[in-house]
């Protein structure tokens, strides 16, 4: 049975611009949310806040990743070397926001209510999963497990956008401080798995690109291989 990929090399360059202009609208996007993130935090001395930005940020190196691979031709080995530095950044972001988180709970300053912050959550939670859909469809259709990676980034954005906006809305609401660190411990936890993912390379198991059989598949053998007796032998 002879398999071939049902996309055309026009279908292919589309799909290939799309997904470099998606990793551009990723990176500019996290750009602006870590920036205000990182400003509302300080303001409000929230850890959570500041660790939804710096999480931005690592969101950002990963659309860089694809930006690299679409532009460059990137080679496998240097795409496997951007990954691991993608985890290790992971890895420094946990480290930061538990520490801080910890000191928080101690008692050592608590959060404030930051309705900056709280519409920043919201923002997110309705533009992330757009990209996340939009990057997943792309990826399965080009057979780019990169791509796909990128989109699994995308949605721990979203995630950590739920998290963080409970958070903001127990302590605005109800005055419970404590609720920011726990949000922020929340998010270190989430982005030790996904530093551990990306460490490893893994990735999606549907990502190739729609094939088709262009002959009928041979028989199988039912009858332990035994010639047809109608079959005239050599």
């Amino acid at each position: 049975m002879t398999i071939t990929s049902t996309l055309t090399p026009q279908r292919r360059a589309l799909l290939s611009r799309r997904s470099l202009w998606l990793a551009y609208a990723t990176a500019g996007y996290n750009l602006v949310e870590g920036l205000v993130a990182i400003a509302a935090g300080a303001a409000a001395s929230s850890t959570a806040l500041i660790g939804f930005g710096l999480d931005s940020f690592v969101e950002v190196s990963s659309a860089a990743v694809v930006i690299w691979q679409f532009r460059s031709r990137v080679p496998e080995e240097r795409e496997r070397l951007a990954l691991r530095l993608i985890g290790v950044s992971f890895f420094a972001l946990a480290a930061w926001v538990t520490v801080d988180a910890g000191r928080a709970l101690l008692g050592d300053g608590d959060a404030s209510p930051s309705p900056v912050g709280i519409g920043l959550a919201v923002a997110s939670l309705i533009v992330m999963p757009l990209l996340v859909r939009a990057k997943r469809r792309t990826g399965r259709e080009l057979g780019s497990a990169t791509v796909m990676a990128d989109s699994t980034q995308t949605a721990l954005c979203t995630y950590l956008s739920a998290v963080l906006l409970a958070g903001l809305l127990l302590n605005a609401g109800l005055g419970w401080s404590w609720a920011d660190p726990i949000a922020a411990l929340a998010i270190a936890a989430v982005a030790v798995r996904e530093g551990i993912a990306a460490w490893r390379g893994d990735q999606c198991d549907d990502c190739a690109p729609p094939t088709r059989a262009t002959a009928d598949p041979a028989p199988s053998c039912t009858d332990g291989c035994r010639p047809d007796p109608a079959t005239p032998q050599s």
